[in-house]
């Protein structure tokens, strides 16, 4: 069964547009990306696909739906604060178009950390349309990233500028001329995040 979206139209709310991208101009961000029809397939069927799954609570965890005016639809996170705070943050960013929760797996191919070859399959949090680029993004802890580095070197790393990535994941958007970037809780900018739940309320 195909996901609902529901298209917004154009429009402000809290001076960021609102409202999912109309064909045409997806059609014209994906030419000005330079994606091939192989990509452009990727981002349509995540597009018009359900999320491939729902998200739980678990211990230490409260999952939450979100209602997305941007995206006229709610939105899952799968945890309060971090990715709750990346829901936020796509929403009321202006270069950021549309976010699509829990996307289909994508296959990490690496090596473990005692030399054997893994291919895993592993659902992303969200998928990203933005204004300079469309892909892949994995919400973490940080204290959660120091531990998956020590037992995934090879999927969990930090690169030369000391920023968080997966290797695997980066290989796998790249094929496509997408990205996958691995997000951190560092990053969040809390005065920010209560500045716009005051506002929203």
């Amino acid at each position: 069964m195909a996901r609902r979206r529901r298209y917004c139209g154009v429009g402000t709310y809290l001076g960021v547009t609102n409202g999912m991208l109309a064909v045409h101009e997806l059609a014209r961000l994906c030419e000005r990306l330079g994606l091939s029809a192989e990509a452009r397939a990727v981002v349509e069927t995540i597009r018009s696909s359900p999320p491939a799954r729902r998200v739980r609570s678990a211990a230490g965890n409260v999952s939450v739906r979100y209602p997305s005016r941007k995206m006229g639809v709610t939105i899952q996170a799968e945890s309060h604060r971090v990715e709750l705070a990346a829901l936020y943050e796509y929403e009321y960013d202006p270069r950021t178009f549309e976010f699509y929760d829990q996307p289909a797996p994508i296959k990490l191919v690496y090596e473990a950390k005692h030399g054997r070859h893994l291919g895993v399959w592993h659902t992303p949090d969200y998928f990203v349309v933005r204004a300079d680029a469309i892909g892949w993004e994995e919400w973490k802890t940080e204290a959660g990233l120091e531990s998956l580095a020590e037992t995934m070197p090879n999927r969990y790393r930090r690169d030369e500028f000391g920023h968080w990535t997966c290797p695997p994941g980066v290989r796998f958007a790249e094929q496509f001329g997408l990205y996958y970037r691995l997000r951190s809780s560092a990053e969040i900018d809390w005065v920010l995040q209560r500045n716009l739940r005051f506002l929203e309320d």
